[in-house]
């Protein structure tokens, strides 16, 4: 199998996600879900700005197209709601299952990828959908 660099940047997110719900889990123990997802986002957004003008992307706003714009505030509204349900269900749940759960958007996202952006069902798709649908109801289900 050959590493492609999308695969590092996967492995990457993959691995800062889980330091999200443990900082976050922490975190979270004595303040409001709403505020600490509303702080994050903040220091997320600050963050992001500074990383875009360091690599002197921001003469890019200008490119993007009112479709694509449309697409990504609605991307940015659900990211929203994702991290707020997220939080919330850390407070009261175990980080490991609220996790586990969490990342059943890929069953999600196999289904909206079918009906929206034409993708294919393959055998192996079913296969790891399932595999990944047993894992969560393991690590979550006492």
């Amino acid at each position: 199998m050959v590493v492609q660099v999308w695969m590092v940047y996967a492995l990457l997110s993959a691995l800062f996600a889980a330091l999200v719900a443990i900082f976050g889990k922490v975190g979270i123990s004595t303040v409001d879900s709403t505020l600490a997802t509303t702080v994050r986002a903040v220091i997320m957004a600050g963050f992001l700005v500074a990383v875009s003008l360091l690599l002197g992307k921001a003469h890019l706003l200008s490119t993007i197209q009112d479709r694509a714009w449309l697409w990504i505030v609605l991307s940015g509204i659900a990211g929203a709601l994702s991290w707020l349900f997220y939080f919330l269900a850390l407070k009261g749940g175990p980080a490991t299952g609220v996790v586990a759960i969490d990342r059943l958007s890929i069953a999600f996202v196999l289904v909206l990828s079918i009906l929206f952006l034409a993708e294919h069902l393959t055998l192996k798709a079913v296969v790891g959908i399932v595999l990944v649908i047993a894992g969560a109801i393991m690590l979550s289900v006492k």
